[in-house]
């Protein structure tokens, strides 16, 4: 299978770079084609601007969202762009990887994804109807394929946990795991998180790698976490939200999550 393994960590000596190179010897061994964007070795312009769309006229009003548009239907994107949407497309599975920062990625990976999810590509396609909000949250450009988390902590997991002070891990991941991964088509695995990276010794590096090992052995034979597809009938279009009938009394993100037998 092909797997792009996308890394957003400045320092190659530091334990995400150890990870990185774990879970790239892994892959490989295991007989799969690997592609990896280091997006800080590549120096990856995070920043989605005018000078990303030649031929614009630079007197009018910026318009990020029909520029984006205009570039992916005219073959006139930029090159890193291109390049990167073609690794997508080449994938069978994407794996990001990224310390925490902030309750949330590095501020280059989020650019990463806010240049290459180009308008066309990872966002208004499909039909858009009172019956078919477009094709996305379980469908898109990138269904089929698999996407995972691994990232890093400093605090401890009782931080992360569901009354832990940092609010739970699942929360804080959700923007990146359904808004982000699930929107485009994604199915999404769980995610791989290891806390307390100060704390890493040895022994504690040694079954952090029996663990990951054996998430990328299963990663495309596990269950992906079970989210509700849009268009599947368990929400009312356009309103888009979740029949009265599921999962009633209930909100917060949880709701949009189902057991894996009654997923739609």
């Amino acid at each position: 299978m092909n797997i792009l393994l996308v890394l957003a960590h400045p320092e190659t000596a530091s334990l995400n770079g150890a990870l990185h190179r774990f879970m790239h010897e892994r892959l490989v061994a295991a007989g799969h084609s690997v592609r990896t964007s280091d997006l800080y070795a590549m120096r990856w312009k995070p920043s989605l601007d005018a000078d990303d769309f030649s031929g614009r006229d630079a007197s009018a009003r910026f318009d990020p969202a029909l520029e984006s548009l205009r570039a992916f239907e005219t073959g006139t994107q930029a090159a890193d762009i291109a390049a990167e949407q073609q690794k997508l497309l080449w994938a069978d599975a994407v794996i990001v990887q990224f310390p925490l920062w902030w309750y949330s990625m590095p501020a280059i990976l989020k650019g990463w994804f806010e240049r290459i999810y180009a308008y066309g590509f990872a966002y208004g396609v499909g039909e858009h109807s009172d019956t078919h909000w477009g094709d996305r949250f379980g469908e898109g450009t990138l269904a089929g394929k698999r996407a995972m988390v691994v990232t890093t902590t400093g605090g401890w997991a009782t931080h992360y946990a569901p009354r832990g002070i940092n609010g739970p891990m699942d929360d804080l991941l959700f923007p990146i795991q359904h808004g982000i991964l699930y929107y485009p088509g994604f199915d999404v695995m769980p995610p791989y998180v290891v806390h307390r990276t100060g704390k890493v010794d040895q022994a504690a590096f040694a079954r952090i790698t029996v663990e990951l090992g054996e998430r990328l052995d299963t990663l495309f034979t596990a269950e992906p976490i079970p989210f509700r597809r849009q268009n599947a009938g368990d929400y009312e279009i356009p309103a888009l939200t979740l029949r009265p009938d599921i999962a009633p009394g209930q909100a917060g993100f949880a709701v949009h999550s189902a057991p894996a037998s009654g997923r739609r």
